[in-house]
């Protein structure tokens, strides 16, 4: 076994510690990192109070082609090709810069967050395994995340010809109601 540097092991600690603050799973911090499990449980429970979640990854594709989470992978992998293209960045650090600036964007709009840091990680995955692709709107030009293989010559995205059902979940509802409850 290779003899590691302290100042890695320190970035790497660093690393681990801002990925768990922004909700990544373990698998995640394996695969980034070259700590022990052992260590990454510490910091994970030293971080969040709490054990890690178990269960698997997101592990579809599909996932990101619902209305919703595709508005939203959309708008992260347009962070991300911008990191990668024009600042230089890449990998885990541009997943990273990528997904803070999401963040500022969906609170500023006042909103939930869609994707999840391991989403966002499995995501940038998908792209580099030409799972999925960036495909341009026929209606408003913008670029939204599809299939990789899909023909996408008259591709709407899901802004353009939204679900009639879009926005109408439970919590959209409570919030309308506890919004006309404070106005009245």
């Amino acid at each position: 076994m290779k003899n590691k540097r302290i100042i890695d092991e320190a970035a790497d600690i660093d690393r681990a510690v801002e990925m768990v603050q922004l909700g990544a799973r373990m698998q995640m911090l394996e695969v980034e990192t070259q700590l022990s499990r052992e260590k990454l449980l510490k910091i994970y429970k030293e971080v969040r109070g709490v054990s890690p979640p178990k269960g698997m990854l997101p592990f579809s594709t599909d996932w990101f082609m619902t209305w919703q989470p595709n508005v939203h992978a959309s708008l992260f992998m347009g962070f991300h090709r911008f990191f990668e293209q024009r600042a230089g960045m890449s990998g885990l650090d541009a997943i990273i810069k990528s997904y803070h600036l999401y963040l500022d964007q969906i609170e500023s709009g006042q909103m939930e967050p869609v994707l999840s840091l391991t989403r966002a990680w499995t995501l940038v995955r998908f792209f580099d395994a030409d799972l999925l692709d960036l495909a341009s709107c026929t209606c408003c030009g913008g670029r939204f995340v599809a299939h990789a293989y899909d023909p996408t010559h008259a591709f709407v995205c899901g802004l353009c010809n939204m679900p009639s059902r879009a926005g109408k979940s439970k919590r959209a509802v409570v919030r309308k109601t506890k919004v006309r409850e404070v106005v009245v």
